[in-house]
């Protein structure tokens, strides 16, 4: 049987809380990999070298992790975060909640699209190709967001878990089979 459907994690944008007030300028003037600029927004960005993500960090203790590919590249990142901020004598007590918010992820369905009909047949979308070559393809009763390519490319954003993005994208292979 031929597959289905590939689809690969790009990024994951996850929160959590270290429940401690950070002392941002103290970590900014002690760690080169930071950058801090109140004055144009509240937050210190920190770039991780391995795994290769970015992390902003806000004064309540508050964490935005981005650019991971896997959840536990995220919790690695998070960890490096806690090592760090040990350097400046801030202790983590609390084993951080990690809230994914939002995945991107890349694919492909193995198949070609019509997208001006598809723009017609399905419900939720957008195609302008004058202005961009994709239909932007919303999925009823889930989260999840498509861009699709008349080669069979997709990306899909909006899914919380990798779980919920399969889903999603059977349904979608599910959706336009129905139609071809």
């Amino acid at each position: 049987m031929a597959k289905k459907y590939e689809i690969k994690i790009q990024n994951i944008v996850a929160s959590t809380s270290l429940e401690h007030d950070i002392p941002l300028i103290k970590l900014a003037e002690t760690l080169p990999n930071t950058e801090y600029n109140p004055e144009q927004f509240p937050g210190l960005v920190m770039r991780i070298k391995d795994p290769k993500t970015s992390a902003l960090i806000f004064s309540s203790g508050k964490v935005v992790c981005t650019g991971a590919k896997s959840m536990a590249k995220v919790k690695e990142s998070i960890n490096k975060i806690i090592k760090n901020l040990a350097k400046i004598k801030i202790r983590i007590k609390v084993k951080p909640i990690i809230k994914v918010q939002n995945m991107v992820a890349s694919g492909e369905i193995f198949m070609d699209l019509n997208l001006n009909s598809l723009a017609m047949k399905l419900e939720n979308t957008e195609y302008e190709p004058e202005q961009f070559p994709g239909l932007v393809y919303k999925l009823n009763g889930t989260r999840a967001t498509f861009l699709l390519f008349s080669n069979g490319k997709i990306v899909c954003t909006g899914t919380r878990s990798e779980t919920k993005l399969r889903e999603a994208v059977g349904k979608l292979v599910v959706n336009l089979k129905k139609i071809k």
